[in-house]
């Protein structure tokens, strides 16, 4: 067979965790005007830092959470606006990404061989934090899409191994992105006392995601008692973090570092890279 017969053995993915901002954030006028500029230029400048345009991804949500994993399995799943008192234009917003049912059905059966019970969702939509952040990431909408559930009880390091299973759809092509926000207490939003409060928590967060691998699990594991955690993660609460703990375990060994990081609504928000 001719090289231009083979099919292309797809490279090897990076990981990512990002904030996906307020709602409908980027895609409505808010006060100030700017204060959501920073994160939607970083989030449209990712696609180019890839090897290569994914052959699909796989996205984690902070707004799903079930009693056991979910993932989306359907083959054009609709828009979940979940979100509450934004303009009428914002329940109008498209983003008709294809579904991906094989590779639905291959994260179950990777989360299931790591004794992570899954259910596959033929139902369920895509939610805000997943079409939000990659219409401004990837507008054209071409990339086929599943969405992954948090479990309902938030445990870290079930989250841990669970991203580590999935893993290999890294070489597969796959972008897996973990969609969330590094500070998230809306009692902190536009309140200058969690400032120094979220920058803190912020730099043990950096220090995490960039030191040695096998302590980044122990500290991702007991990241509650990092300083000022639960002012920024109040407990009950703490899914928009979770999702990097997913990105984390998809990393294995490789190296962390944090790629974008901006004080935001006076609270110090970050996004970080694995690989």
């Amino acid at each position: 067979m001719s090289m231009s017969m083979q099919s292309k053995v797809p490279r090897k993915q990076p990981v990512f965790f990002i904030p996906h901002g307020a709602g409908p954030c980027f895609f409505m006028d808010w006060n100030p005007r700017n204060t959501w500029d920073g994160m939607a230029e970083f989030l449209r400048n990712i696609s180019g830092c890839l090897p290569e345009k994914p052959t699909a991804i796989l996205m984690i949500s902070a707004h799903w959470r079930t009693p056991e994993f979910r993932v989306t399995a359907g083959s054009q799943p609709h828009l979940i606006y979940d979100y509450f008192g934004f303009p009428d234009h914002t329940y109008e917003l498209t983003y008709p990404a294809p579904g991906a049912p094989e590779l639905a059905h291959r994260v179950s059966r990777l989360l299931s061989g790591a004794q992570q019970y899954t259910l596959e969702d033929s139902v369920r939509g895509f939610d805000h934090g997943m079409f939000i952040p990659l219409k401004v990431m990837f507008p054209e909408a071409d990339i086929p899409v599943v969405q992954l559930s948090l479990r309902q009880d938030l445990d870290p390091e079930a989250h841990l191994l669970a991203g580590k299973a999935l893993a290999p759809l890294r070489d597969e092509g796959v972008l897996i992105l973990g969609s969330g926000m590094s500070f998230h207490n809306m009692r902190g939003y536009g309140d200058r006392r969690f400032t120094p409060l979220s920058e803190v928590f912020d730099d043990w967060l950096t220090d995490t995601v960039e030191g040695d691998s096998k302590v980044r699990y122990q500290r991702l594991k007991q990241w509650f008692q990092a300083p000022y955690a639960l002012d920024c993660h109040p407990r009950g609460n703490e899914e928009h973090l979770i999702p990097l703990l997913l990105a984390a375990g998809a990393a294995d060994d490789e190296p962390g570092k944090k790629i974008y990081s901006e004080r935001v609504m006076e609270t110090q928000l970050s996004a970080f890279q694995f690989g």
